[in-house]
């Protein structure tokens, strides 16, 4: 397995030992063995890619094969203590509906997302250019990504959907930033419930 992430240790911070978690957009699954060895959490990931559902199954993780896109309607209102989308949000069609869909089937959600605002990726468009970093590492034309996003942005949707934001975390270069986040984090974590 790669590398840990340094935000396993803060979604790990969030979930609770020996929690129900699903994690959409699951790649190998290196996030549910880490909540596994450090939460003893029970977990299924969602992937859709056939390469890293073999992976996952490399790793003991529980995976199930299907496109987010479709919903999550094979599962139950509030089947899960946590629903997990780690730096996949910005990489979906539809979302609100995905938003609405995890915390349907779970109680709580947790999302990251790399965050457009990012100083440098303002500095990348003020010099003519789509932006390429750490957390934006793909070109223009090569990009998974369909939605481009602020903090700030995804803050005001939680409003308008009625969604609490319960905590909120944000990092440049694993560092954790508290002041002017929208403008000097490249990525931003969030975990969510129902008002």
């Amino acid at each position: 397995m790669k590398k840990q992430r340094y935000d396993f240790d803060v979604i790990a911070r969030w979930v609770a030992p020996g929690e129900q978690v699903l994690d959409l957009g699951c790649g190998d699954g290196s996030l549910l063995v880490h909540l596994r060895e450090t939460r003893q959490v029970k977990g299924y990931g969602i992937e859709v890619d056939p390469e890293r559902v073999v992976a996952c199954l490399k790793n003991g993780v529980n995976v199930i094969q299907i496109d987010l896109e479709q919903g999550l309607a094979g599962f139950e209102e509030a089947q899960f203590d946590h629903v997990i989308m780690s730096l996949s949000l910005q990489s979906v069609h539809h979302t609100e509906k995905i938003l609405d869909e995890m915390l349907r089937v779970g109680i709580e959600a947790v999302v990251s997302f790399p965050n457009f605002g990012y100083w440098k990726h303002r500095q990348a468009i003020l010099n003519g250019r789509m932006p390429v970093s750490k957390s934006l590492p793909y070109q223009w034309y090569n990009t998974p990504n369909v939605r481009f996003f602020t903090l700030a942005d995804f803050e005001a949707l939680c409003e308008q959907r009625g969604i609490a934001i319960r905590e909120r975390a944000a990092f440049d270069d694993g560092v954790e930033i508290h002041e002017e986040p929208n403008f000097l984090a490249s990525v931003a974590m969030f975990r969510l419930g129902r008002r």
